[in-house]
């Protein structure tokens, strides 16, 4: 074990200056900067999450803080002590974290933590000491995951995922032990609530590689224990022009869809720049590339989840349905016939099993639902201004994250036989069809019929029903085609259509 006094750190402690401010609110209070801060501050990573550990109740504290700084407070957990503070400080929102010790003393709280790299503490009013029980800076500097303690995982089970997310994230190999107790602890993950599991497992995939956090998982065996249909993909062959199995697809298309999303993030991705299928793709948007950003980042879920970590979610669920539905033809060729709609009811289960809302859940079913529609229509020559219409008459703003999919899901599925012929149509028409959502909306999208329902039954002696929506159903899709300009038009083309029922 390493020592509870505070020691000198051994390379200087960059602490964000509202460290400064938080000492000189509470000068005389027995404060620690524990956990998450204490290890990102000695790596030099950036802060965003301040974690305070006190012998007192952490609720006042918080409140006090929130007052103090001008934030906001939330109460977390009255009977543990723990409340929230969230700040804005230098342009930066600071949410800040304050909690009763567990146990009598800051030594049980280190050591009922998770992982030894996470059980440093500094004192507030002596920012350049650390305090380490467990030896957690030497395991930070080996690069490794160790248990603060042989229960550490079954005290908590979700902190096996807190465990592959924290690998991911800041490079560190897990254990052999480590491995161990989460593999012995798998069946206990469903005593932890779904939301719980939800929250951390959408934190991985919006990480920096959910295609690695996947396969983790499933390494681990995290991944069956909360969505165990997964296991079916694994083995299941497709025949040309597909590469890989099922399950290898799917991985691709995750890591695919990972890049993609990273285009229309301000981080630098090189292996977009080494790779042809997405840097033709890159490029072939380039005109759209500020509406699919504004498109991307403007829809937000419940409780924080990104429209990113949903995307993921949609690449790891998109072929779920092929298990259940592959036959082989007698020239031996695999098909998946309906594949979409299995997967769509699969994906929905898991929707509510992660207690997603209602929202999230009809995206992902959409998704899932039609996949393929993109990759049908590229094939033609040119996409038709009615199918165009269609697409989008059908999925809305869905359509793009369906035609983002579209392009993960290639790219998976010819792999490094990817022929560049092939890929520059395919490319041109997606963003041919992508163009008329963001340059087009008003004469494709939302558009308005020329004559409304009242004008239709007063003009045409019509009565209120059904064939009042289909007539302007269909009146929208001649004005988008271009078969009616004016209100003269739209009642000639009614009078006909009225003529041919």
């Amino acid at each position: 074990m390493g020592v509870v006094t505070p020691q000198p750190s051994d390379r200087p402690l960059y602490w964000p200056s509202i460290v400064e401010q938080l000492q000189a609110i509470f000068p005389d209070e027995e404060l620690y900067l524990v956990g998450g801060v204490v290890r990102d501050v000695y790596r030099r990573s950036a802060v965003h999450d301040i974690d305070l550990a006190s012998p007192k109740d952490g609720q006042p504290i918080a409140r006090h803080i929130a007052n103090a700084l001008q934030g906001d407070y939330y109460p977390l957990d009255s009977t543990r002590g723990v409340g929230r503070a969230i700040v804005e400080w230098e342009d930066t929102t600071f949410t800040i974290d304050v909690a009763q010790f567990r146990g009598n003393s800051l030594y049980d709280d280190l050591l009922d933590r998770d992982f030894t790299v996470n059980a440093l503490a500094t004192p507030l009013q002596q920012l350049e000491f650390i305090i380490d029980p467990t030896n957690g800076l030497d395991d930070l500097k080996q690069k490794v995951i160790r248990l603060c303690n042989p229960h550490a995982i079954s005290d908590d089970p979700l902190r096996m995922l807190r465990a592959v997310r924290l690998s991911l994230s800041h490079q560190l190999r897990l254990l052999d032990d480590t491995k161990a107790a989460i593999r012995a602890n798998l069946s206990k993950l469903s005593q932890v609530s779904a939301e719980r599991i939800r929250d951390e497992f959408f934190k991985l995939l919006d990480g920096p590689r959910p295609h690695a956090a996947i396969t983790i998982l499933s390494t681990l065996g995290i991944l069956e224990s909360i969505l165990p249909e997964t296991s079916t993909l694994k083995g299941v062959e497709q025949s040309p022009p597909h590469v890989y199995d099922v399950w290898r697809h799917t991985l691709g298309v995750v890591e695919n869809m990972g890049h993609i999303l990273s285009i229309f993030s301000p981080q630098r991705n090189d292996d977009i720049v080494a790779n042809f299928g997405l840097g033709m793709f890159k490029f072939a948007i380039h005109d759209l590339h500020s509406q699919i950003t504004e498109h991307l980042n403007n829809i937000q879920w419940p409780n924080g989840r990104s429209h990113r970590a949903l995307l993921i979610f949609a690449a790891l669920a998109h072929d779920i349905g092929k298990p259940a539905t592959q036959t082989v033809d007698e020239k031996g060729v695999f098909h998946f016939y309906q594949h979409e709609v299995v997967g769509a009811e699969i994906v929905e289960k898991w929707a509510q099993r992660l207690a997603l809302s209602n929202d999230e859940t009809e995206r992902l079913v959409q998704i899932v639902l039609h996949h393929l529609r993109p990759a049908q229509l590229a094939r033609a020559e040119r996409i038709s201004t009615r199918a165009k219409y269609r697409y989008w008459r059908v999925l809305g703003a869905t359509g793009v994250d369906v035609c983002l999919h579209a392009i993960a899901d290639q790219l998976g599925k010819y792999g490094p036989t990817l022929e560049q012929s092939f890929w520059l149509h395919f490319l041109e028409n997606l963003s041919e069809l992508l163009a008329v959502y963001f340059k087009e909306p008003e004469t494709m999208i939302n558009i308005k019929p020329l004559l409304n329902g009242h004008e239709l039954m007063e003009t045409f002696g019509l009565d209120a029903g059904p064939k009042i929506g289909q007539l302007l159903e269909a009146m929208k899709e001649a004005q988008a085609l271009g078969e009616i300009n004016n209100r003269e038009d739209a009642i000639m083309w009614v009078k006909q259509v009225l003529n041919e029922y």
